[in-house]
């Protein structure tokens, strides 16, 4: 008996990445799953096991792809506060795409979902750790004025990050009024956004005698 295709477990994952941010955890059944994509069953079973494992992959799969690119990016040249600027502006275009899925991990954890809690706890300080360290690079360096490390990084992500994820979700609710939801998304979400309110954010906590030079975003 042949094995199955070696592609039935990336075109399962693939369903998982489109389904996961309309039905989370509890919602992604096995059958809505082997549905989207077009794969029996016993397929899905010979491949993951069980859905658990299969929500494992696919979460992991999916945040690993986003911190190697973060990653890439704290490691690029240039002083740490210029890295500091590309690397929320990477930050808030990844929430931009991804925040669908990632705004459900943290609506399942909130419910006590298992793979949702497991998932957070093995992964929510690595990205943190990363741009901490970053912004401890600048500070040493004398780019930034003093202030506790946790209180920067909450700062700039409450300037940087919330909005990608309150946004989005008040235009898919029907809160903001249609005419708002444009302006949304040309002056919050937009790349021009993000990069305008990296810089504003920065401009206040940067030592007054340094210049924040603007690279490409």
């Amino acid at each position: 008996m042949p094995r199955p295709s070696r592609n039935i477990d990336q075109v399962l994952l693939a369903s998982g990445r489109r389904l996961f941010p309309e039905h989370g955890c509890a919602g992604l059944s096995l059958r809505r799953l082997a549905a989207h994509a077009q794969v029996n069953v016993g397929m899905f079973h010979y491949h993951f096991q069980s859905k658990d494992n299969f929500l494992r992959v696919l979460l992991q799969q999916m945040y690993d792809e986003l911190f190697l690119q973060l990653q890439a990016q704290v490691a690029q040249g240039g002083t740490a506060i210029q890295r500091v600027r590309q690397a929320l502006c990477l930050l808030g275009r990844l929430m931009c795409e991804h925040g669908a899925w990632l705004g459900r991990v943290w609506s399942d954890a909130g419910q006590q979902e298992p793979v949702a809690l497991q998932f957070l706890q093995n992964n929510g300080s690595r990205h943190v750790l990363l741009l901490l360290g970053l912004l401890e690079q600048a500070a040493q360096e004398g780019d930034l004025v003093p202030m506790a490390p946790m209180q920067r990084f909450t700062f700039l992500m409450g300037a940087v990050v919330a909005p990608m994820l309150i946004a989005p979700r008040a235009i898919q609710l029907g809160i903001a009024p249609p005419q708002l939801s444009v302006q949304v998304q040309a002056d919050v979400l937009s790349d021009h956004g993000i990069a305008e309110r990296v810089d504003r954010a920065l401009a206040a906590l940067t030592t007054p005698h340094k210049e924040l030079q603007h690279g490409q975003t």
